[in-house]
């Protein structure tokens, strides 16, 4: 399958004006809300034993200040709706059930593997590929030997370098070290690529969850729909061609 990288729309963000505006309101609400305080405790020191506060207009008066500050927080949950929008939730949305190509050094082991596409810009003398996982130990050292320029699909059987299987899970990050026929070294670009199966957001950040691992949304580079079941004899002829582009591992 052939797929055509695109470069992803930049969402937009609400104008800083607006945040402004209800962080100017906030403040002077603090500072009215201080004042009218202190003008309340004075009065009641001071007031006429003989014509005391009017208790009904002091509730209305605590009640105005309420609405306010009411009004300031519904102000926030509508700049936290809009910003959901925004980081790409609606968007990312979309994208479940369909396959998509991301830019993501990071992959899970999912089925027993772990996935990636590497991209070299020019034709490498030499490639070398490790894995890491989270607390940065290697667990797989490879050679690739020379790459043509463009993309090159890499399978890790999940296996560590003494032979362990790894359950699913991850991340594990792919680092490919890859120089030219002079030694000059090539920057290359790690890929993953999946049916999105789920959307979450966390700390300001829109999600996408392909073949158990995570990328922000914006490192799409492509999307198509999901290819169709096939027939088991026709998974084993792609799996025959698959394995004869993709690097060995150990």
């Amino acid at each position: 399958m052939t797929v055509t990288a695109t470069t992803p729309t930049t969402p937009t963000t609400p104008a800083a004006s607006t945040t402004d505006k209800t962080a100017l309101g906030r403040t002077s609400l603090a500072q009215n809300f201080d004042t009218f305080l202190a003008l309340l405790t004075t009065q009641l020191k001071n007031q006429d034993p003989l014509s005391p506060l009017d208790s009904n207009q002091f509730t209305q008066q605590l009640v105005q200040m309420t609405g306010v500050e009411q009004q300031l927080n519904t102000n926030d949950l509508l700049k936290q709706l809009v910003s959901n929008t925004s980081t790409g939730v609606s968007t990312a949305v979309s994208m479940i059930g369909k396959s998509v190509k991301a830019v993501s050094d990071d992959a899970n082991i999912n089925g027993g593997k772990a996935q990636w596409t590497i991209n070299v810009p020019a034709e490498a003398a030499d490639a070398k590929v490790q894995i890491v996982d989270a607390s940065g130990a290697v667990l797989h050292v490879e050679s690739l030997g020379d790459l043509k320029a463009g993309d090159h699909a890499f399978t890790w059987n999940g296996k560590d370098q003494t032979g362990k299987q790894l359950a699913d899970g991850g991340p594990y990050t792919l680092k490919v070290s890859a120089t030219d026929s002079t030694g000059a070294a090539i920057a290359s670009t790690n890929y993953v690529q999946g049916v999105v199966s789920g959307v979450e957001q966390s700390n300001g950040s829109t999600y996408l969850t392909i073949n158990g691992g995570r990328v922000t949304w914006d490192k799409v580079t492509s999307i198509q729909d999901a290819p169709a079941p096939t027939s088991t004899a026709n998974n084993s002829t792609s799996n025959a061609t698959t394995n004869t582009n993709t690097p060995a591992s150990s």
